[in-house]
């Protein structure tokens, strides 16, 4: 009889989530940059972060 060893690593898609949605609240994004934020969330932080140092 073979052992089957399940894992979860829930953690790294929850802080990716968690990330996503800080996002959307602390840059004020609309419906269509906050999807589009699902996939380029850090290029939104890193604008706005430039924008604050100028």
């Amino acid at each position: 009889m073979n052992n089957i060893k399940v894992e979860q690593h829930s953690s790294i898609g929850l802080l990716w989530i968690a990330g996503w949605l800080f996002t959307i609240g602390f840059l004020q994004l609309s419906l269509g940059k906050g999807l589009l934020a699902i996939i380029i969330w850090p290029y939104y932080i890193g604008a706005a972060l430039t924008m604050l140092s100028l």
